[in-house]
């Protein structure tokens, strides 16, 4: 039985589906395509890939949904500034649609160097306007929308539920919010449903209430109701998207339902760079591309991520990459010697490997322990059975058992180069700014000793130093 954490109970819960046929209906947000994902990003969706993997390991179908967004993601959650995909058309010079199908084809591209499968429905927000259009005249006729001058905006004081996936109350909701942005909304946390354009906006439809496009959240409502129905199982995110994006959603969603529409909320947590924020600000954010060029497979980043629990930070560093490029050739290794073997185990060792990972997989999708049951049967005596049995654990860990090739393990022993001065003295400038916690100007150093021919490894001995060749 499925115990999953549930944020909008704050609690691990038996995972019990809605409908008898076994079929869990599930929606996962997915991205808005303006720019490359960052690894932070596909953190999320491995974490979304790890628990469809658990579902069908489990027996059960799915009909999952994923949104692209292409339009309606403004600059801020607070429903200002500019059309992401607006903005990034102006910068390249392309149209967004332009833009849009450049970035959705490297995103799927991503998808499946890191072994994601894609869900079954795959939603365009500009395919699905109309859907939305009707989605925002019933809130109204409702009485949980009203229009201004500049768009059609949801009343969160219609919703006293509001706040409940958060824990944020009304009252801190509206302290939060940037009043003077625009006076004319009822309360200051009142968020767009339909924006009116105009004339130079270059993304703009028919509506109702004049030309406009869609406001970011109504997008995920609007198509989840779609595909899934009023009431779906699973809804799945990134822990950012709580307190704006998916607070915006249960609100849209149960004013018009009724009802309460998602029964699990569960929320994959962020990723850090060497201990602090991952962001755009500080230049310290990677994609599957920039790993590929500093010589790791995309399977080293989904190694990396399978060592930490989907609900917990994870520190990204390229120490870790290391660990991780070394760990999946040793088990790479050691499956080659289990695979050559003609030799059989006890059928009940076999049982109680398959029982413990069915338990750790099951209990919050705890991956981590799984890979320690894994690692724990691959030191038994070589033997075939061994070998298939770690096939049938990878339709979890997504690491191609089945078609592995042994990486050279990267190598750490490098004392013997000699370092120049100038590497010394950057090196010992990022060590102070680490211990400063300035782990922005630590990653510049790091890149500046890139980019002069040299590489650090920080290890638990010191900082080791490889020579680019």
């Amino acid at each position: 039985m499925l115990k999953i954490y549930n944020t909008l109970d704050r609690r691990k819960e038996e995972f019990v589906p809605i409908h008898n046929d076994n079929t869990v209906y599930m929606y996962s947000c997915g991205p808005t395509v303006y720019s490359f994902a960052h690894i932070g990003n596909l953190r999320t969706y491995i974490f979304m890939d790890i628990l469809r993997r658990v579902l069908k390991y489990d027996g059960y179908k799915i009909k999952g949904v994923m949104n692209i967004t292409d339009v309606g993601h403004l600059l801020s959650d607070g429903d200002e500034g500019e059309d992401k995909m607006e903005k990034a058309a102006r910068e390249q010079k392309k149209s967004p649609w332009e833009i849009a199908a450049f970035y959705s084809e490297v995103f799927f591209k991503d998808l499946k160097a890191l072994n994601i499968s894609k869900p079954e429905i795959i939603a365009k927000a500009t395919e699905h306007i109309p859907e939305m259009i009707e989605f925002v005249k019933q809130l109204q006729e409702k009485g949980f929308a009203y229009e201004i001058s500049d768009g059609i905006y949801y009343d969160i004081a219609k919703f006293p539920e509001y706040g409940k996936l958060s824990g944020q109350t009304l009252d801190e909701k509206e302290a939060g919010a940037r009043v003077e942005e625009n006076t004319e909304k009822h309360n200051p946390a009142d968020f767009a449903l339909w924006k009116k354009a105009n004339p130079n906006h270059i993304m703009q439809w028919d509506s109702p209430w004049g030309k406009g496009f869609p406001g970011w959240h109504i997008e995920c409502s609007a198509m989840s109701r779609k595909y899934l129905g009023d009431v779906f199982d699973i809804h799945t995110g990134g822990i950012d998207a709580v307190p704006v994006h998916h607070e915006n959603e249960i609100a849209q969603n149960e004013a018009l339902a009724g009802k309460k529409t998602v029964n699990y909320w569960i929320h994959g947590e962020f990723m850090m760079v060497d201990g602090g924020k991952m962001s755009k600000s500080l230049g310290n954010i990677y994609t599957i591309d920039d790993l590929n060029k500093k010589g790791y497979d995309a399977l080293d980043f989904r190694f990396l991520c399978l060592n930490a629990i989907y609900r917990k930070k994870l520190n990204f560093t390229f120490e870790g990459m290391d660990n991780a490029k070394n760990s999946r050739n040793k088990i790479y290794n050691q499956l080659a010697q289990h695979k050559a073997s003609n030799a059989k185990t006890n059928p009940a060792i076999l049982e109680k490997y398959k029982t413990n990972f069915a338990n750790a997989i099951n209990d919050d999708l705890n991956i981590p322990y799984a890979l320690g049951i894994l690692f724990t049967m691959l030191k038994e005596p070589k033997s075939i059975d061994i070998y298939n049995l770690a096939l049938e654990f990878d339709k979890i860990f997504g690491l191609d058992f089945d078609k592995y090739s042994v990486v050279k393990e990267t190598k750490q022993e490098t004392n013997d180069i000699e370092i120049p001065e100038n590497i010394k003295d950057l090196i010992e400038q990022r060590k102070q700014a680490k211990q400063n916690k300035d782990y922005a100007k630590a990653d510049e150093i790091r890149k500046q000793i890139t980019e002069l021919g040299y590489t650090i490894i920080d290890t638990k001995d010191g900082v080791k130093v490889q020579k680019i060749n």
